[in-house]
């Protein structure tokens, strides 16, 4: 059975009627497997897209259950760690609107609008840069303040506090700022229709001229390279140093030959550290493929086929979803966070019961 393809400004042509031996039928035939390929993938991106868009509905209502709940300071967190834990999941926030909401949901669902003005498409875009950028970074603050907190005792006083907490992350929110500032004179308008500019596109000169080419590499260095690697790097020391201290304090309390008793201190610390290699093991492993694909494009130099793009994407959909996880790692390793959370979920059935039974009796 045949399958026809429409051509463009042409009749649909027929695969079966293409002759490999013909010369000319050669030709068509290359064509009409290139559109073929082109179908296949644009139904790929959309069917990943309506994974992505469909997770966009319960994503920024995730975020704001755990921003509302860790901005109450019932779940047993202290301050510091709750600021940073908030801030966390505002950045989240910002990327799943940023990213999803105003780019994919727009470019698929909806036609041209004001969004795609010229000046607002460079918004957009910086916008999704900033938050990325904090994102990430947010995450290697807590980071070091948790391995300063475990790991650092004489430091601990002056620098695990809310106002320090506070500080870093309002400098981390101005640098990253300036920072992508160069960046919105990379882009030209699209189009000019009536005087008015629409869409916005990297300019040629972005990928050829030597300080923009320096640029990018330097931005991705930043996030996610260099992250990376401090992540991995302060959750190796801070493993090291709870397995050599409590190694010592089991010793010290008598517990070397098998005795067990409690130890409020080491209890503290093990949450600590299980909070903190769940948060950071899950930025791993989600970031991991976009750093993969970093790598590779540096080494292959060249444009992407059709599987290279599909790993790509793969790469931008898992980024995209650590912006939700954090919030179940809150659920499933913090005792109170969850009845917090079961609360939250409870109060609006509970809160109606209460108010039918109050007009019925």
């Amino acid at each position: 059975m045949s399958e026809t393809f429409p051509a463009i400004g042409k009749s649909p042509v027929s695969i079966t009627s293409l002759s490999r031996g013909d010369g000319r039928a050669n030709g068509r035939w290359e064509s009409v497997a290139h559109r073929i390929a082109q179908r296949k993938l644009f139904q790929a991106e959309k069917r990943t897209s309506k994974h992505i868009i469909g997770g966009s509905r319960v994503l920024p209502s995730v975020n704001l259950i755990a921003i509302v709940i860790l901005s109450r300071g019932k779940c047993g967190l202290s301050t510091c760690t709750s600021r940073y834990l908030v801030a966390m999941a505002a950045a989240d926030l910002l990327v799943i609107v940023a990213e999803i909401i105003l780019r994919q949901i727009h470019s698929y669902y909806f036609p041209v609008n004001f969004l795609d003005l010229t000046a607002v498409c460079i918004l957009r875009r910086l916008l999704r840069r900033v938050s990325t950028d904090c994102s990430v970074w947010f995450t290697v603050a807590f980071t070091f303040d948790r391995y300063v907190a475990i790991c650092c005792q004489k430091l601990k006083t002056k620098y695990c506090t809310r106002q320090t907490a506070a500080a870093v992350l309002a400098i981390i929110c101005v640098l990253f700022c300036l920072k992508n500032i160069p960046f919105s004179f990379t882009f030209q308008a699209g189009q000019i229709i009536d005087n008015v500019s629409w869409f916005c596109y990297f300019k040629p000169s972005y990928f050829i001229e030597p300080g923009w080419v320096g640029l990018d590499s330097f931005d991705r260095i930043l996030t996610p390279i260099l992250p990376f690697v401090v992540i991995l790097l302060l959750n190796a020391l801070t493993v090291r140093h709870i397995v050599v201290t409590s190694r010592v304090r089991k010793e010290l309390r008598g517990q070397s030959k098998g005795k067990k008793c409690s130890d409020p201190e080491m209890e503290s610390r093990r949450r600590s550290m299980v909070l903190l290699l769940t948060l950071s093991g899950s930025f791993i492993l989600l970031w991991l493929t976009n750093v993969v694909d970093f790598f590779y494009y540096q080494i292959k130099k060249s444009d992407y086929n059709d599987h290279e793009d599909i790993f790509h994407e793969v790469g931008s959909l898992l980024k995209n979803l650590s912006c939700c996880t954090n919030t179940i790692i809150y659920a499933v390793t913090q005792s109170k966070f969850r009845e917090q959370m079961i609360s939250a979920v409870k109060y609006p059935v509970t809160s109606l019961f209460r108010f039918i039974k109050k007009v019925v009796s």
